[in-house]
């Protein structure tokens, strides 16, 4: 459920955009078949929500108001909210807003030629710190499957000529009929991540990252669905075992959690989503990290005291889950245990992965525990729910989530070698 706002910038008296400035924003709802919009088993996109392609959000300087709600209330599943998408939307025009108006600041600081050069150095620089990375880099692949069986192959070939890189995901599988299709922009990000965390300088990340990247990626494939593929594990769930592949293919990190473990909850009323932290790989002489959210997450988690201010639900128990990082000479970080209990009749739902597979060890190292799920109702009886899916969850319910641990690297120590720890 993630809607970008782009706004154009104009300098001086320019009939074109001189520059563009843009804003992301995940929102708490908009449509499709469950609350929260994150559902486990859509087939369709539309099935996931509001689909909004190239809507002018505002003309002139007003928003189209009544044009906007009109989207949002008369799809086949309506946002169930519409006036907080309105409000969100708002928001992220003030952010671009900013954006434009630092960005005229400095140009009439320091004028439009040095300002454009500045963005063209800034990329340039990224470019070189990006080969000066590969040099270091050997060919590599590797392949991860899935909880619903579906595998992501990846070969990377180094060119230390041109000190390029090839990463080809030929033989992933075909587009799914479930969500977990991705699309081509989240394969790129996550090989964007990849190689700019190789990189130990300070730098923002920019499209001169991916000049020294060739990325092939299969049409059709589930890296690259064909319209209306459902693809809302896509950004949630496969972006995080594509980078756990390409890091398997240059032998550097153990798998992490492989999941965002992503809960929504909700009914008319209320909608809630949240991705719960879990371990972290380990590497060469580190281990991994507890309880934290790893590489594509990119959220933090409601306040308890927010929570439960502002929802009919009560935090029961939040705790690292103990011993589930996967042993090795660098230990995987272990996942987290979160339960909540919920005093309202809502439908609460799963999206999430490494239930089944788990999270590959490194170099002979372990892999880290499956996550699980279950659900205890109020008289006490324990429901573990099997694969992604939608439960009603009635007053004193609990809602019971344990997530996966990250890999571990290198084998164990012998007795007489003690175990290497972060």
């Amino acid at each position: 459920p993630d809607i970008t706002v782009v706004t154009p910038v104009f300098l001086d008296r320019d009939a074109q955009p001189t520059w563009w400035v843009a804003s992301r924003g995940h929102h708490a709802d908009v449509g499709g078949i469950t609350p929260g919009s994150m559902p486990p088993l859509s087939r369709l996109i539309e099935e996931e929500g509001v689909l909004l392609d190239d809507f002018q959000l505002a003309e002139r300087g007003v928003l189209r108001t009544a044009a906007l709600l009109e989207q949002l209330t008369h799809a086949r599943y309506p946002a169930r909210n519409p006036e907080q998408n309105v409000a969100d939307l708002i928001a992220q025009i003030a952010a671009n807003e900013k954006g434009s108006q630092e960005l005229q600041r400095a140009a009439a600081h320091f004028g439009r030629e040095v300002v454009g050069a500045y963005m063209a150095h800034v990329q340039d620089y990224a470019e070189e710190q990006v080969r000066r990375s590969i040099e270091a880099l050997q060919d590599g692949q590797f392949e991860c499957e899935l909880d619903n069986g579906a595998r992501i192959r990846v070969s990377i070939a180094i060119d230390h000529v041109t000190r390029s890189a090839r990463i080809d995901f030929s033989g992933t599988s075909p587009q799914l009929p479930d969500n977990f299709n991705a699309p081509l922009s989240i394969c790129k990000a996550a090989v964007l991540y990849v190689f700019r965390t190789l990189v130990d300088q300070p730098m923002p990340i920019n499209a001169g990252c991916l000049r020294p990247l060739h990325i092939i990626v299969p049409a059709g494939s589930m890296l690259s669905p064909r319209y209306p593929a459902a693809v809302v594990a896509g950004n949630v769930e496969t972006s995080q075992i594509i980078v756990d592949a390409l890091y398997g293919a240059l032998g550097m990190l153990a798998a992490s959690q492989g999941t965002m473990n992503n809960f929504t909850f909700g009914n008319e009323t209320y909608q809630y989503y949240e991705t719960v932290c879990g371990g972290t790989g380990a590497g060469e002489g580190f281990a991994g990290a507890s309880a934290v959210h790893s590489h594509m997450t990119n959220s933090r988690m409601t306040d308890p005291e927010v929570l439960e201010g502002r929802f009919p639900v009560l935090v029961e128990r939040f705790a690292i889950r103990a011993g589930s990082g996967g042993p090795g000479r660098y230990r995987g970080g272990d996942g987290a245990i979160r339960a909540i209990r919920f005093l309202a009749p809502m439908n609460a739902a799963i999206l999430a992965n490494s239930r089944r597979i788990a999270p590959f060890g490194l170099h002979g190292g372990d892999p880290g525990a499956c996550g699980t799920d279950a659900v205890r109702r109020a008289d006490g009886t324990l429901h573990p729910i099997s694969g992604n899916r939608t439960i009603a969850m009635s007053p004193g319910d609990v809602f019971i989530i344990q997530t996966p641990g990250g890999g571990g690297f290198g084998p164990q120590a012998s007795p007489r070698e003690p175990p290497s720890e972060a």
